[in-house]
């Protein structure tokens, strides 16, 4: 059960999925919002063989764009050999050589010219706004955001891929990130986990994709700071909660954005909201 069927149902939610491609074995974090009808997906991913697959899944309320999101130039895009690792920004393959099975998932296959848009420009965002940011370009995220201003003023979280060494030619790292945030109101709320690589040749029990002591790269959560809590529409509120509470798993945080609502609508969702979670949880038959 949708735990907010019994506290307060949220308003329909909007998601914008930048940097879309579907990775094998990924969880959808969107799912069972998605199918009680409260959250809509408008996606971006510039490979059109992804951005087909994508939409050949005629997921409800999903919808996939064949654009390029940056600053509105025509730009040279960078296609590598795995895909994924492809961008707006050339693979620094000085850097990633010096790890183990990085420089090999960068090598650049080829280089076509596109048309970005930038993300205040597009229609669709304009007429459904966007509660949750997610941002996955490999290096380009804060060109993104800087193209991104309006479309920040009323979103809710901010979900971005952000590095801690430059893998990419010329890119914003995760301090420059933080900071283009923060000037927009939001502050940071945690880390989704952190990857890295050893340095070659050493590798962990034989793997070449764990990590050891370097850190390269994870996806960085921002939320409004907590002062501007008060500040937000009780509507607001409600989906913010509910964000929180299904796609991050951050209940203190859900809960403190409860509280909020009660204080603006004189209810008691925030208590609710704890007397359910502090329920023993039944045990699997």
């Amino acid at each position: 059960m949708f735990l907010f069927e019994e506290i307060q149902m949220p308003p329909q939610m909007t998601v914008v999925d930048i940097g879309a491609m579907l990775l094998e074995g990924a969880i959808d974090p969107f799912a069972r919002l998605s199918r009680m009808g409260l959250l809509s997906v408008i996606g971006f991913e510039p490979q059109a063989a992804e951005c087909e697959k994508l939409n050949a899944l005629a997921l409800p309320g999903r919808r996939y764009l064949p654009y390029a999101v940056a600053d509105g130039k025509r730009r040279t895009f960078f296609v590598t050999n795995t895909g994924m690792t492809s961008s707006l920004l050339r693979p620094n393959l000085r850097i990633a050589q010096q790890f183990s099975n990085l420089a090999e998932l960068m090598q650049v296959v080829a280089t076509p010219e596109v048309n970005t848009i930038r993300l205040d420009d597009v229609a669709e965002i304009r007429a459904q706004n966007c509660d949750l940011l997610k941002l996955d370009t490999q290096g380009s995220e804060a060109e993104i955001l800087v193209n991104a201003i309006e479309s920040l003023r009323g979103c809710l979280i901010v979900q971005t891929e952000v590095e801690f060494v430059p893998l990419y030619e010329g890119q914003p790292l995760f301090a420059e990130v933080d900071q283009l945030l923060r000037s927009q109101g939001f502050m940071f709320h945690r880390f989704l986990g952190i990857a890295g690589r050893t340095y070659s040749p050493l590798m962990v029990n034989g793997d070449p994709n764990a990590a050891l002591s370097q850190m390269l790269w994870s996806d960085a959560v921002y939320v409004p700071d907590l002062a501007r809590f008060d500040d937000l529409e009780p509507k607001a509120l409600l989906k913010l909660a509910a964000l929180l509470h299904e796609v991050y798993g951050s209940l203190d945080l859900c809960h403190v954005a409860l509280a909020a609502y009660d204080r603006k609508c004189a209810t008691s969702c925030a208590a609710r909201y704890f007397e359910r979670l502090a329920e023993p949880r039944q045990k699997p038959t």
